[in-house]
């Protein structure tokens, strides 16, 4: 079989649904998109490996390798995407249309097309003798649980000396982000007649006390950490939704609060959460209430490459932008941690992601493909 040319390319990832959901209803296994890329690795001469990574959803992971030997470039991204809301899409999210020079559909951006684009630059290289290997990395729920990402640690990595996660950024180098967790404590109080707080624990007076702790933590973070590459330079912790109690004449018997944490490169998600954890354990035990905290979503690291970096200047050099700072989280610190150099910078915008008439503009693909070409042609010919 031959490598479909990139518009064929993007219409089968496109027309092949790979929704990642904490809804079940609405979630949909991504093994169909990963035998399409497996399919055209091998056109290529691409060895693959693909490896299930949650059964249950049937959600799996590709990497394929072209070449061998020490040392050489990672082309990485998700193969999921998120829901969508058909009535506000003004075509069919499942089929590539296109207008006024770009590509509209699901996926298009974050972050299928970069695939087409990836394979397009290595099928332009074919028939060059590669001096270390070219490898493809799909991954599985990005968009939810990053069990994709979390599992290379023990599938295994290829010791790459660079990797460049293909997430939108509009052509630009992106060397840090920031992290995030999402989490949530439960309070369990005792409930009772509101005419007489001695018979019960309001759990929501508890909640008040803990909301404090978390305010004067959130302050100390802020006062410890600062990093002036990032537009909102210092830690955040966002108290995003509560709910408690049932009526105003009873003693609220439970309160729960949902609250992010996004953290600057150098910051300990493992450590907030056991001080969080220790601080809730005081007051709950002086309050003579019980409380549980999880995760919601149990976070990524931080992420940041130095900025004399090899991998940041050459992108750098080629893109002509400086290496920038983002918000949003990726799967780049999973190969950042296995001692890859790693960058983010793909075609596509990140404010595109996750609306409807999802698109990317036809121009950048160009620029992109040429980009990853000359990423090839400097570690691995």
């Amino acid at each position: 079989m031959a490598l479909p040319t990139l518009p064929d390319m993007l219409k089968s990832l496109i027309g092949t649904p790979s929704v990642s959901c904490t809804l079940d209803a609405l979630d949909t296994s991504n093994l169909p998109v990963i035998n399409l890329l497996a399919a055209w690795c091998e056109s290529l001469g691409f060895k693959t490996d693909i490896r299930c990574v949650d059964e249950k959803r049937k959600k799996y992971n590709l990497l394929a390798s072209l070449g061998t030997g020490p040392g050489g470039i990672i082309l990485a991204g998700h193969t999921d995407t998120v829901p969508y809301d058909l009535d506000r899409w003004q075509t069919d999210p499942f089929k590539l249309s296109e207008k006024d020079g770009k590509y509209f559909g699901l996926g298009t951006t974050d972050m299928k097309g970069f695939f087409a684009v990836a394979l397009e630059a290595v099928r332009r290289m074919q028939g060059q003798p590669l001096k270390s290997p070219v490898f493809i990395l799909a991954t599985a729920d990005e968009e939810t649980t990053m069990s994709g990402a979390k599992a290379l640690a023990t599938l295994g990595l290829p010791k790459a000396r660079a990797a460049i996660v293909g997430e939108p950024t509009g052509l630009r180098p992106v060397r840090m982000h920031k992290g995030i967790t999402m989490q949530s404590i439960r309070i369990q109080g005792l409930a009772g007649h509101s005419s007489n707080p001695a018979l019960g624990v309001n759990a929501m007076d508890v909640m008040y006390k803990v909301m404090g702790e978390l305010n004067t933590l959130r302050s100390e973070l802020q006062q410890k950490y600062h990093h002036a590459g990032f537009s909102v330079p210092r830690p955040t912790l966002n108290f995003g939704c509560i709910h408690g109690g049932d009526n105003p004449n009873r003693i609220c018997g439970a309160c729960e609060l949902q609250f992010d944490v996004r953290t600057l490169p150098g910051m300990s998600l493992d450590e907030i959460k056991h001080t969080i954890r220790e601080k809730v354990a005081l007051i709950t035990a002086q309050e003579n209430a019980t409380f549980s905290m999880t995760d919601l979503f149990d976070g990524v690291d931080a992420f940041e490459t130095a900025e004399d970096n090899e991998l940041v200047r050459l992108a750098e050099k080629l893109s002509g932008y400086g290496a920038q700072a983002v918000g949003f989280a990726t799967e780049a610190p999973y190969l950042a941690r296995e001692k890859i150099d790693t960058i983010v910078m793909g075609p596509g915008e990140i404010d595109q992601a996750h609306q409807p008439n999802e698109f990317m503009r036809q121009d950048q693909i160009e620029p992109m493909i040429k980009y990853l070409s000359s990423m090839i042609q400097h570690y691995c010919l």
